[in-house]
């Protein structure tokens, strides 16, 4: 990941991607430079139009605020209406237990 990055830092400030500039990235951030990956990679990048990919990569959207609150919301009355049942039912149990002491 760190040779697209530096790839990616090169891009932001409009500077060649070139195999020497992504091994000066590199060893400045003390990271060892593997020369195989530094000419894969140059070599693929020369392919690529990195702002079109940029512009055409669908990035996740986190939920807003108010999606979360109604998942939230939901999720709470559907307990709660799991309680009133379960309490519904005890309380028809608990009937049916008297009218056997008094039938």
């Amino acid at each position: 990941m760190e040779y697209i990055y530096a790839s990616m830092l090169l891009h932001s400030a409009r500077k060649p991607i070139t195999e020497e500039s992504i091994r000066n990235i590199l060893k400045a951030a003390d990271i060892e430079v593997d020369d195989i990956k530094v000419k894969a990679l140059v070599a693929a990048l020369k392919e690529v139009n990195i702002d079109d990919v940029i512009k055409s990569t669908v990035l996740p959207v986190a939920p807003t605020v108010t999606q979360t609150a109604t998942v939230t919301a939901t999720t709470t009355e559907e307990k709660e209406e799991k309680e009133e049942k379960k309490e519904e039912k005890a309380e028809e149990v608990m009937a049916e237990g008297l009218g056997a002491l008094f039938g």
